[in-house]
């Protein structure tokens, strides 16, 4: 351990003392531009590596060992760092910040976690050295599993919880403070400087913690566009620029919409025209087909009525960059709040094609089939026969019922609706009539793809076995209320029989769809 650290050791544990007869530590003869201090609890596995990062930015490493019960402290003191036992709790961190401000110009306190982004630190650095503040902070959404930030958003809470990562101050401005505030969490420390008028720069790595992730891979939107002139400009202008490139089908549009694509200038921009109006879930193919190969790995679709925010977008890449889904999309079903600008009409038939698509697809968890909002990965693509695709408004549901049958995981990401001056030209009681047919064969093709060719399970059986004898029960009924009309006698048992086999029918059915319910489950527990 350098003389250093080992100084440092002695000053934060107790008051200063004279360590060595010629040099007075307390006068502050032996300073450190920049002390880091990592407070750590059972973090062997890492702390070493953690050290060595945060020596690149500073002087001196301090570790705040909050009660280790395994070799953290070792290995953080070969590192280099100095350890400094400490107890736990909030103001055990201000008072570290305190004492160590007593040989160094600046201070920073570093959460272990954040230390995987280590350029980070030189960023916070900057910010303070370039004199824009007296206070740096950079804090990090701390997001909740799925299921448990669907619980948050329905009860009106926010899913995610705000927590300090980095804060970097100078030392004079603790000083300026005097030693009142060490006691205080560093939440209520913040609120006390800025009351003290000190300058407090606060930074939020939201989707900007991986941006660095959006840059590691190629990224491309499909934007469909028919008779969109009023909107098509904004929607390409809004398109971030971590994207890659950007497909824009036009699909046989009878306005200015081609002209307006050509004229905006972005390079990223690739204009495909199709003569003759062939369907959104057509456009959206093709898009797909040129992303595969320009080799893109992941790509989102954003309709061009500039419906979907380009702010949701990293919400929706995330899950599916990260490996924990394989397509995502937009759902605006949660609440009313989410809900609202949609009508109570559009509402109902969103949640009755819900219904359809969750027992069609497989997909039980899922709401809001008909949200465009999606990001769907290289791999599911490649896995998919595209040419295959329902190529109208229903291919969103389509292509749920194919990525169900390979196996792929699908999430939901709940964001509110977003409408302007476009109109829908969904009509939903034509749109339903016509894509229910769409879903029972895509239903039947999954049962047989799935659950009989890809692999094997039973549930297909209690399905097919459900769904010829609840309708045969009916039609049943119905000839044996026909007879008794007319007075035409028949034997007892054929009511009893009738009855027996509507409740085998809906019992079948009711197997059937608690096993597909499973299957999903676990697929989506092992991934």
């Amino acid at each position: 351990m350098s003389v250093a650290s080992t100084l440092g050791i002695y000053s934060l544990i107790s008051e200063p003392v004279t360590l060595n007869p010629f040099i007075s530590y307390s006068e502050g003869l032996l300073r450190h531009e920049v002390t880091v201090i990592i407070p750590a609890k059972n973090e062997e596995l890492s702390i070493a590596s953690k050290v060595l990062l945060a020596s690149e930015y500073a002087d001196r490493v301090l570790v705040l060992d909050g009660g280790s019960t395994d070799r953290t402290f070792d290995l953080a003191s070969m590192a280099g760092a100095g350890v400094l036992p400490s107890g736990e709790g909030q103001d055990a961190l201000l008072k570290a910040l305190f004492r160590a401000s007593k040989d160094s110009d600046i201070v920073v306190l570093v959460h272990p976690a954040c230390l995987r982004d280590f350029d980070i630190l030189s960023q916070e650095l900057s910010f303070l050295k370039s004199g824009e503040c007296d206070i740096s902070v950079g804090s990090w959404p701390q997001r909740f599993s799925d299921a448990l930030e669907n619980i948050y958003l329905f009860n009106g809470k926010a899913p995610v919880n705000e927590k300090i990562g980095f804060l970097a101050i100078f030392s004079e401005s603790l000083s300026k403070l005097g030693p009142g505030p060490q006691h205080l969490s560093v939440r209520e420390f913040l609120s006390y400087a800025e009351a003290q008028g000190l300058r407090v720069k606060k930074t939020s790595y939201d989707s900007e913690l991986f941006f660095n992730k959006f840059y590691s891979c190629r990224i491309g939107v499909v934007v469909p566009a028919y008779n969109e002139e009023a909107l098509i400009r904004d929607t390409l202008r809004g398109i971030p620029a971590y994207v890659d490139r950007i497909y824009v089908v036009e699909d046989g549009s009878s306005d200015r919409t081609s002209e307006l694509i050509d004229g905006v200038s972005d390079p990223r921009i690739v204009h495909i025209r199709h003569e003759v109006n062939k369907g959104v879930g057509c456009s959206i193919i093709d898009g797909y087909k040129l992303a595969l190969k320009d080799e893109m790995d992941v790509v989102a679709v954003m309709a061009g009525d500039n419906q979907m925010d380009p702010a949701q977008l990293p919400r929706l890449l995330i899950p599916v960059i990260e490996g924990r889904a394989d397509y995502s999309k937009g759902n605006r079903l949660l609440t009313a709040k989410f809900m609202k600008g949609m009508s109570r009409w559009r509402a109902f038939g969103n949640f009755l094609l819900s219904l359809l698509t969750k027992v069609g697809s497989g997909y039980w968890q899922l709401l809001d089939p008909q949200n465009g909002y999606t990001v769907i990965s290289r791999r599911a693509l490649e896995a998919m026969d595209l040419d295959s695709v329902y190529p109208y408004y229903g291919y969103c549901n389509d292509l749920l019922i194919k990525l169900n049958a390979f196996g792929m995981k699908v999430e939901d990401v709940v964001m509110p609706a977003r409408y302007g001056d476009e109109k829908s030209s969904i009509r939903y009681g034509k749109y339903i009539l016509k894509v229910s047919p769409m879903l029972f064969r895509g239903f039947l093709w999954r049962l047989r793809v799935k659950y009989m060719v890809l692999d094997f399970h039973p549930l297909a059986l209690f399905y097919i076995t459900g769904m010829v004898l609840l309708p045969a029960s009916v039609f049943f009924g119905v000839f044996l209320l026909l007879v008794a009309v007319f007075s035409n006698p028949f034997p007892a048992y054929y009511t009893v029989l009738d009855l027996f086999a509507m409740f085998m029918g809906v019992q079948m059915l009711l197997f059937g769809m608690f096993f597909d319910m499973q299957a999903d489950r676990s697929r989506r527990i092992k991934k």
